[in-house]
This record gives C-alpha cells, sequence and structure tokens, in this order.
C-alpha cells in the first residue's frame, strides 16, 4: 500500500512539474513572442544595429566619475544600488524628515543648479522613483535642461525645446499618470539630430 501511495506521489509530482514547470512558461512565451516580441524581448532600443539600453529601465548619462555629461539629458536620480543597478531595485525608503533623504535633495538641487543655472527645479529631478529604475522624466525637467544640451551641442535652442516637444508621452489611456519624456529615446533622437 505504501509503494502504491509513493508511485502515485511521484507520477503526480513530475506530470505537474511538466505542466507547470515547462508546458505553462513555454505558452505564455510562445503568446508573448506572438503578440507583443519587442516588450517580451525586454524592450530593448538599438542604434546602428547595437543595444544601447531598454526603454523600461533607466540609465546614467555621466563620465567616469559620475559628473552629469552637459551634452546629454539627464536622468532621474536612482537609489537602486550605484544607480540603474536592475539588480538592486529600491527606492530609498526614506521618511521626509529623514536627514540623509534631505541632504541629498539638497546635494542635487546644488548640483541642478550649478549645471542647469536655474532654482526652479521640479520634483522627480530631486527624488528617486520606487524602483530606482524609472527611464522618464517629466515634461518641465526635460524642458529645463534644454538649453544647457543645446548649447553643449551647439544647437539651436528651439530645435532642441521642440524636439522635447515632439517626445512628450500623454496620460496612459487619457488619464492615468502624469505626462512624462523617456531620456533614453529622448537622447537617441538628440544624437540623430547631431548626425
Amino acid at each position: 500500500m505504501k509503494f502504491r501511495q509513493t508511485w502515485t506521489a511521484i507520477r503526480a509530482l513530475v506530470i505537474i512539474s511538466c505542466v507547470l514547470g515547462i508546458g505553462y512558461p513555454a505558452v505564455v512565451l510562445g503568446i508573448g513572442q506572438a503578440a507583443l516580441p519587442a516588450q517580451a524581448n525586454g524592450s530593448l532600443l538599438e542604434v546602428d544595429g547595437k543595444v544601447v539600453g531598454s526603454s523600461l529601465i533607466g540609465q546614467s548619462f555621466t563620465d567616469a566619475d559620475g559628473a552629469a555629461l552637459p551634452e546629454w539629458f539627464q536622468s532621474r536620480p536612482s537609489a537602486a544600488g550605484a544607480g540603474y543597478d536592475a539588480a538592486a531595485s529600491s527606492g530609498s525608503n526614506y521618511g521626509p524628515e529623514n536627514e540623509d533623504l534631505i541632504t541629498a535633495i539638497e546635494d542635487r538641487r546644488a548640483a541642478i543648479e550649478a549645471l542647469d543655472g536655474t532654482s526652479d527645479i521640479p520634483a522627480d529631478a530631486l527624488t528617486a522613483s520606487g524602483s530606482g529604475l524609472d527611464p522618464h522624466i517629466s515634461p518641465e525637467f526635460a524642458l529645463l535642461q534644454v538649453p544647457r544640451v543645446a548649447e553643449a551641442r551647439g544647437l539651436s535652442e528651439q530645435g532642441v525645446r521642440d524636439l522635447v516637444e515632439s517626445m512628450i508621452q500623454g496620460r496612459d489611456l487619457g488619464y492615468l499618470g502624469e505626462p512624462t519624456v523617456n531620456v533614453l529615446r529622448l537622447n537617441i533622437a538628440l544624437a540623430e539630430m547631431d548626425k
């Protein structure tokens, strides 16, 4: 009797493992590849046949020392590892009265004031997102950076402003969330302007 129960349990384990561990993932993968192949493969963006990033994960546009490169639009701050580390995705989890958060915001404000010459800075430029991987910034933050980027690249300010405005993504379904600008897509389009 005991052997029969053990054999039944082993067969059930093998069948369930095959169905749920192999069959179901294979079906979901097939549907994803057929219906939405770009999204299923990570929404990767290519320039000249080379993958430069994903439209779903932010990245830094800084030099080796972490200083912002003036010729690129800058992303939202990241609290994920050393910055945009998908393996360490997280927010800072600091409360509004936390001294470390207040210091980080003051440091970010000073850096943006020095880089862009303005003190009217939107909140998303000073605070990290909940995941630390947000690839988007507000249109206000993107437009704030236009004069610096245009000057650094020797482009007309109006041309760069028009580019930013063309890259603004509206609210999802027309009413969810806020308008945003994907920084990587914007910087790719900016590089195309230079050619």
